[in-house]
């Protein structure tokens, strides 16, 4: 298989998401807490220069389970 910036991109993608499902899975077991105890990471860009207006949010929440989840994907990727 050829290897390419897109497929990592999504190979990450998917792996974050894989990590962000299990977390929420694992959310009800309070022993399991330091998988699934997140951090948010926001940007908010904005300007108005009277012709063109833009506003975006991006939103990134990061915890132990999506980390080991973009690892997984990774490891993956390398073995293809």
């Amino acid at each position: 298989m050829k290897k390419n910036s897109l497929v990592f991109i999504l190979f990450l993608l998917i792996g974050m998401l894989a990590g962000m499902i299990v977390a929420e899975l694992l959310s009800p077991f309070p022993f399991l807490s330091f998988l699934t105890r997140s951090a948010e990471i926001t940007w908010e860009p904005k300007a108005n220069l009277n012709i063109i207006q833009y506003d975006f949010y991006i939103r990134v929440k990061l915890n132990l389970a999506s980390i080991l989840g973009l690892v997984m994907s990774i490891w993956i990727y390398r073995k293809l």
